[in-house]
């Protein structure tokens, strides 16, 4: 998890029960539950935008500047040939 190990999670728990003290805790615990539940949800909507199709009228615009792309590329060739 993260990289730390068992050993680092309780240091880190015992400095945190120290400086907040036992009342606060359950806050504490709940904020940083809502800001990874935050976090993942991000990622996933990040992720899900990422894999979605483009829609139509982008896909044809990006063919069609390719194939332009590629046909001025062949006369390109072709004048220098001769």
């Amino acid at each position: 998890m993260f990289g730390i190990g068992m050993q680092e999670l309780v240091i880190v728990l015992v400095l945190v029960l120290i400086l907040f003290g036992p009342r606060r805790l359950p806050e504490i615990g709940r904020v940083i539950g809502k800001a990874v539940r935050e976090l993942k949800r991000a990622t996933q909507d990040f992720r899900e935008a990422i894999e979605q199709e483009p829609p139509e009228e982008i896909r044809k615009e990006v063919e069609k500047k390719l194939s332009e792309n590629i046909s001025r590329e062949e006369d390109e060739e072709k004048s220098k040939r001769g």
